[in-house]
């Protein structure tokens, strides 16, 4: 699993746990199969706007009325609504499941949905943890205590992080990684800005530590609640930036086990590793050393009773979301309601759901795919990959800003990529996780354990290139720079994303440009800085890397003047790789579709031309709104741009939408030809 980023249990996991009690909505009901709904829906369309005005509202107007933010959701999308979806025909599946009995799935759904089970078992599940903490004699056994709580948690922010990933210089060789840690709120910028926004955040913050540890029957919560703050704004000003993040030679820092040992002299990681279990990897990667110094200055300064302190916090907030009603509410009302705005916790199924998927996910998947997707649906998504490749390589060789010696290269790493679309071709083995019905925390910190013991064990061994870092029922795709390929879940390939029912030209404005879209950014500010074979290494000569960087600065530029919400406009620096996947990826679409349709006669439909129904739905994949305590969070931590500016930004570039809909010169969505942003 690839650590140069979190792990995606992780991802997964940071999804499913801020959620909390509720009853189900009355509306939402288990699904028997999922629900239609066209790729193009004239209904999502507002036609009282001008689409040379604006796009993204005369394609999604009346999908945003009809659509307004559940109450437990900080953001809603067609993206989010599918998932939504998915979710409920899963409930399905895994009440079934859980009748039945004697099923890892119908057992782990069965133990999340007792509540009360969950508070008969009270803090059971954390006492033993805490009282390990308050045992921890001197720091000489700190790193033993740390192995055992990483372990049982999966929390980086106790302290750092550590598992594998594939080396940057020779990625088919796995080593092992460190990654910094610490920190419970979003960003590093929310402990250090001085903003009142984030004044207020970490009065919040404060308060809900407060709240936990007197929940945890602390003589002094408020005394402890500051340490914990002074302690994490600490360690926040040696963290890396989002922006600096996107940039993989700052985080590439290899060395050998006694390397590690020098930089961090007063943490024992041969006694952090036998406990944590594991052979000493020959080579490692340390992401931010510059925290891990830092890190080691505060252990050494710090009393004993404030580390404790510190580490009982974090093993607090981790299992939170699996104890008891109060807990849940808590850890609800700070992480979901303060920082994004979400009014109502997530009902008790969909939290379930959610966990059944990051801990059991491609045995849930089986089951997912087995019902929803077939070998022709495959065939059909890669044709369009090869056919939107075929495109790539044309623009390659056209680009005129890139000289031949660095199109040949490109080509080579383009012809290298490999698609991986629906599923993995192997299952994941899960024989080794017990599930017990009736112990949904231990459930849940088994599946962590088995989930890192997994992790651990690739270190040292040959990569498995066959291995996916979604499950396949995620509403979602990525491009992997270091394996070099490109996934597509089963779960992104339905209605109204892929809609088989269809014409080619929704289909292609949709998911024709979410595969051009992964495909560019094997191409793109951070993605073109790794080679055919997936190494970190500079195939660009400096003219011409000068050359790609004055382009991407056009699209930077242009989406740094774009507002989110308040007074805050996006970091074109922060998006600038998503913002040139999505420009890329739709004109890559647009060709494979005009390929395609070459020698078919095509007719209007819903008041559409093809070419305005390409452009529409392109535009209605992103249909989308979000609170604005969300649209603050997402503008600092999120490289993806909002909905509206997906769309219109991309548009706007494109000469193809201004003939399609015939935009006069002047209209708020053209550009004289010189003005537009072109790279791919």
């Amino acid at each position: 699993m690839n650590l140069t980023s979190l792990p995606a249990l992780r991802r997964a996991l940071a999804t499913a746990v801020l959620v909390a009690l509720a009853p189900a909505l009355a509306a939402e009901q288990p699904l028997a199969s999922l629900p239609y709904t066209p790729s193009l829906d004239p209904a999502a369309m507002d036609r009282s706007v001008d689409p040379c005005e604006d796009l993204y509202q005369f394609s999604c107007g009346g999908w945003m009325q009809a659509n307004p933010i559940p109450a437990d959701q900080s953001r809603w999308s067609v993206y989010a609504k599918l998932a939504n979806e998915n979710q409920r025909y899963l409930w399905g599946v895994l009440q079934g499941l859980a009748e039945k009995g004697g099923n890892p799935l119908g057992d782990y759904f069965a133990a999340c949905m007792d509540e009360g089970g969950i508070e008969a078992a009270g803090l059971q599940p954390l006492r033993a943890l805490l009282a390990r903490i308050d045992a921890l004699p001197g720091k000489r056994q700190l790193p033993a205590l740390l192995a055992e709580l990483h372990r049982a948690t999966g929390r980086n922010g106790l302290l750092f992080g550590y598992g594998s990933g594939q080396d940057l210089d020779e990625p088919e060789r796995v080593i092992g990684f460190v990654l910094p840690g610490g920190l419970s709120l979003p960003d590093r910028n929310d402990y250090l800005d001085q903003d009142d926004k984030s004044r207020k955040i970490r009065a919040a913050y404060l308060a809900h530590l407060e709240k936990t540890f007197g929940l945890l029957g602390e003589a002094d919560p408020a005394a402890s609640a500051a340490l914990v703050l002074r302690v994490e704004t600490a360690l926040a000003a040696h963290r890396l930036t989002r922006v600096q993040l996107r940039n993989p030679y700052l985080t590439k820092h290899p060395m050998s086990a006694a390397a590690l040992q020098r930089l961090t002299p007063g943490f024992d990681w041969k006694a952090y590793r036998t406990q944590l279990g594991g052979a000493e990897p020959a080579r490692l990667n340390v992401n931010e050393p510059r925290y891990l110094r830092a890190l080691q200055g505060w252990l050494a300064r710090a009393p004993l009773a404030e580390v404790k302190t510190f580490l009982r916090w974090h093993t607090a907030a981790a299992l939170a979301p699996y104890l008891t009603r109060d807990w849940r509410q808590a850890h609800f009302e700070f992480f979901e309601k303060t920082l994004n705005g979400q009014p109502e916790p997530k009902a008790r199924w969909k939290q379930c759901v959610q966990l059944v998927d990051a801990q059991l996910g491609e045995m849930l998947g089986q089951e997912y795919v087995a019902r929803n997707f077939s070998p022709e649906l495959k065939q059909r998504v890669l044709t369009m990959s090869r056919q939107i490749e075929v495109a790539m390589a044309e623009r390659i060789k056209t680009r005129a800003w890139m000289d031949e010696a660095t199109k040949r290269k490109a080509l080579v790493k383009l012809h290298a990529i490999v698609n991986k679309v629906g599923y993995p071709e192997r299952w994941r083995d899960y024989s080794g996780y017990r599930v017990a019905r009736g112990d949904f925390a231990g459930n849940v910190m088994r599946g962590v354990g088995f989930e890192g013991a997994r992790d651990l064990g690739k270190i040292g061994q040959p990569l498995d290139r066959g291995e996916w870092g979604m499950t396949p029922q995620t509403v979602n795709a990525y491009y992997n720079p270091q394996m070099n390929d490109i996934n597509f879940p089963a779960g992104v390939l339905q209605p109204p994303l892929y809609d088989g029912k269809l014409d080619d030209a929704p289909n292609y404005g949709n998911t024709g440009a979410t595969i051009g879209h992964e495909l560019t950014h094997a191409f793109d500010d951070e993605g073109r800085q790794f080679d055919a074979q997936g190494r970190l290494k500079n195939w660009w000569q400096r003219q011409q890397e000068l050359r790609f960087r004055k382009q991407a600065q056009c699209v930077s530029t242009q989406y740094s003047g774009y507002p989110v919400v308040d007074d805050i406009k996006i970091n074109g620096q922060l998006t600038l790789g998503e913002d040139l996947a999505d420009l890329g990826g739709t004109i890559l679409a647009w060709i494979a579709w005009k390929a395609q349709v070459a020698d078919k006669t095509l007719e209007n439909r819903d008041g559409l031309s093809p070419e305005q129904r390409f452009f529409v739905g392109f535009a209605q994949w992103d249909c989308s709104a979000q609170r604005p305590e969300a649209a603050r969070q997402k503008a600092r931590t999120d490289p993806h741009s909002p909905g509206r500016w997906r769309i219109n930004g991309v548009a706007v570039n494109m000469k193809e939408f201004e003939t399609a809909f015939q935009c006069k010169p002047g209209s708020a969505m053209t550009r004289p030809d010189a003005e537009r942003c072109s790279i791919w």
